[in-house]
């Protein structure tokens, strides 16, 4: 492996969606089997339909640069539809957060060709909008209030002609699956203010994009590991990280793959995870196992915990953010050595 090109995946590379979007769903609202594997860029059509109370839809953005951590949600869960934009100040830990919740998602409306149109809600704690277009995506938001003072977001995040993303179908089962878009290393540009200050996102000082956007049928309880990271090898090659866990083992499908220079490079092995849950400001190694093709390991300097405790549903996740160190090989067989490549690491445990 260190001097020859990575296996390749044994997971099948969907085609079908070259001249138009997949459905994801047949008639009866199960797993159409055209949707299985993975492609390079979003091309489901995500028509989810029956399975009342199962249905999950979600937009995840998170925009970072050496100085702030910005992430959008905007979800609609069946039973909630919920909408939230945060701001992290690396220098001084501080958290600006404002968000939103509507029972049985009135008001949250989401696409079903993914990665297109524009997902918006206004409330007086919160506006927010995500605004796809062919050549980016725009990110905005105002909040009145926080702990920090008003909160406005307004970020582009570019959309690389011929950029590669990780998308791939997760099936538990015909009856529980899930569509799953991860897209990196999409430079981001714009302004971010909270109370009185004011922050630049300028993708020539390192300023990156990161998108989760999920649609499917999910199983009631469930955990999962996901790290991400953008940025800039020790040789300046533009490097993306995208590694999942926990609830992808036994599907026979995984949610791994490197972006080099926006080529895909996907990983159809599950990954080794070492981490600490009670101690989640340890180092987060992950590897390739029997292989060298993945060992980076996340020194954390911030711990995002959150917890939801309503006794039917909880959801607690600690999202750890940090710097990458390590080395990874994409398809052309070359290392490429991690030296402080900015991202994150996560452990999610739902009951929803």
């Amino acid at each position: 492996m260190p001097n020859g090109r990575p296996s390749p995946t044994a997971e099948p590379e969907r085609t079908t969606g070259v001249h138009g979007p997949v459905d994801l769903c047949d008639g009866r609202g199960r797993l159409n089997p055209s949707a299985r594997g993975w492609s390079r860029r979003p091309d489901v059509r995500a028509n989810l339909r029956l399975a009342p109370m199962r249905k999950k839809r979600w937009d995840y953005w998170c925009v970072q640069t050496d100085e702030i951590v910005v992430s959008f949600v905007y979800a609609d869960v069946d039973y909630a539809g919920l909408a939230s934009v945060w701001v992290l100040d690396r220098a001084t830990g501080h958290e600006a957060t404002a968000g939103l919740l509507r029972p049985l998602s009135r008001g949250i409306e989401l696409p079903e060709q993914v990665c297109t149109g524009a997902m918006a809600v206004t409330d007086r704690a919160l506006s927010l909008v995500i605004d796809e277009r062919d050549g980016h995506t725009r990110l905005t938001a105002t909040a009145p209030t926080s702990a920090h003072g008003p909160i406005e977001v307004d970020v582009v995040v570019d959309k690389p002609a011929g950029h590669e993303s990780l998308n791939v179908l997760i099936p538990w089962s015909t009856r529980r699956f899930q569509f799953t878009s991860k897209q990196n290393t999409r430079p981001a540009h714009g302004t971010v203010r909270v109370g009185d200050r004011t922050w630049s996102v300028d993708a020539e000082r390192d300023g990156w994009g990161v998108q989760d956007l999920g649609r499917g049928v999910w199983p009631y309880s469930n955990r999962w590991n996901w790290a991400a990271a953008s940025g800039r090898s020790a040789d300046g090659r533009v490097v993306g990280l995208q590694f999942g866990g926990k609830w992808t083992v036994g599907t026979g499908a995984t949610e791994n793959a490197l972006c080099i220079d926006g080529r895909l490079t996907k990983i159809g092995v599950e990954l080794e995870w070492d981490y600490d849950w009670e101690h989640p400001l340890r180092p987060w190694r992950v590897r390739t196992p029997g292989s060298d093709q993945v060992d980076a390991t996340l020194t954390p300097t911030f711990d995002r915990y959150d917890l939801t405790d309503l006794k039917v549903l909880r959801m607690e996740v600690h999202q750890c953010f940090g710097t990458w160190q390590g080395r990874v090989v994409g398809d052309d067989g070359v290392a490429v050595e991690l030296d402080g490549l900015r991202g994150f690491a996560e452990e999610a445990r739902n009951r929803w």
